[in-house]
């Protein structure tokens, strides 16, 4: 990876870490919200599968502005965000599941 590309990857972590950091938790206790937040992240992910399809799409025809380390780390990206978005519809339903098993 060149000195470019290393600065590049550096500076979006920097940037992701921030944001997360700066991300402000809500407590309206409106269910709009997390809806409104759901519906964010799985646009998020999309958007980055979106991105990493591309990318590899201009690697394959030979574009050369495109690298291949920047092709794998996009798709590395959009590879851990979809895995994260299973993951939190898994805990959903396991949640939705242990709620609907509740005594009244």
């Amino acid at each position: 990876m060149s000195e470019m590309n290393v600065n590049q990857v550096l500076a979006q972590m920097r940037a992701m870490s921030l944001e997360a950091g700066s991300a402000k938790v809500q407590e309206t206790g409106g269910g709009a919200d997390f809806a409104a937040m759901l519906k964010q992240s799985i646009g998020a992910v999309n958007d980055t599968e979106q991105t990493a399809g591309k990318m590899t799409k201009a690697f394959e025809t030979g574009d050369t502005n495109v690298s291949l380390a920047e092709v794998m780390v996009a798709s590395q990206k959009a590879s851990v965000s979809f895995q994260a978005m299973v993951q939190v519809r898994n805990k959903l339903v396991e949640a939705y599941k242990d709620v609907m098993n509740m005594p009244m």
